[in-house]
């Protein structure tokens, strides 16, 4: 139950568990999530920080509706998520474009699989192509496109819905330092003009804060969880490659890496057990 009063959560995880079996123990299970309990309100950006194996992805699965938990519960609007969240989309850490389309073809696609009229879809997609720069590229297909362009594409791709959620997994990583704040800036413009929800994971700390509106931290695993939340009071809007250089933002980080460091030492040590 939400207090009285309160404002309906985007997504609000309850003490929410995952376990998957353990394929070097027979009939053994490992803990991926642990009564893990997190609420991302209408309109928040919320970056998930932790560790490798802490459970980030797990909890955007959850979320996704792609992986029920084995305890706990999610909800969406103030509603048990049962099966996909239509209302989220999805931006994954690789290419996810259909290499047989062109990039036209791949940000009409979600319109088309939802039943619009094609001319109409690919009209959208023309306008949503043209607000990420890439006017002149409609014919071209993912394997002539850069990484950038793809990533691109993607956003379009994305934002074309006009999902309430949007569930976003490392989707910079692997992108060069200038190109990987252009898309964060990209990013930033777009998510301003309709503020969506957002739960964005990453292993950069920097980008976390110059991205969230709050940064959560997860313990190392085995029995993972948010431990940890930081209040980015840094003012809107931002560009991510002049605010790191801010005093509020060099305190921000060294807050949040003081509780992250120990997690990640933990992390290490058992991975060598």
């Amino acid at each position: 139950m939400e207090p009285a009063g309160a404002a309906t959560a985007a997504l609000e995880f309850t003490r929410v568990s995952c376990r998957f079996p353990d394929r070097t123990r027979r009939g053994q299970y490992y803990p991926a999530v642990h009564e893990a309990s997190l609420r991302v309100g209408d309109g928040e950006f919320v970056a998930l920080v932790g560790p490798t194996g802490c459970g980030k992805s797990t909890l955007l699965n959850v979320a996704a509706g792609l992986l029920v938990p084995t305890a706990g519960e999610i909800r969406a609007f103030g509603t048990p998520l049962t099966g996909i969240n239509r209302d989220a989309g999805y931006l994954f850490q690789p290419d996810s474009l259909f290499p047989w389309r062109n990039a036209l073809e791949n940000v009409a696609a979600g319109l088309e699989f939802r039943g619009a009229r094609r001319g109409h879809a690919r009209q959208r997609a023309q306008e949503w192509l043209g607000r990420v720069g890439l006017e002149g590229h409609f014919a071209k297909y993912p394997h002539e496109l850069s990484g950038g362009m793809r990533k691109r594409v993607a956003l379009a791709q994305l934002w074309i819905l006009q999902p309430r959620v949007l569930l976003m997994d490392e989707p910079f990583s692997a992108l060069d330092v200038q190109t990987r704040q252009l898309m964060e800036n990209e990013l930033l413009s777009l998510w301003a003009e309709n503020r969506a929800s957002v739960l964005f994971v990453t292993h950069d700390l920097e980008e976390a804060i110059a991205l969230a509106d709050r940064v959560v931290v997860l313990a190392a695993g085995p029995e993972s969880r948010p431990i940890a939340e930081f209040v980015v009071d840094l003012p809107r809007p931002r560009d991510v490659a002049e605010i790191g250089l801010q005093p509020r933002f060099i305190d921000l980080h060294r807050q949040v890496w003081q509780t992250l460091k120990s997690e990640v030492i933990a992390a290490h040590a058992r991975a060598r057990i």
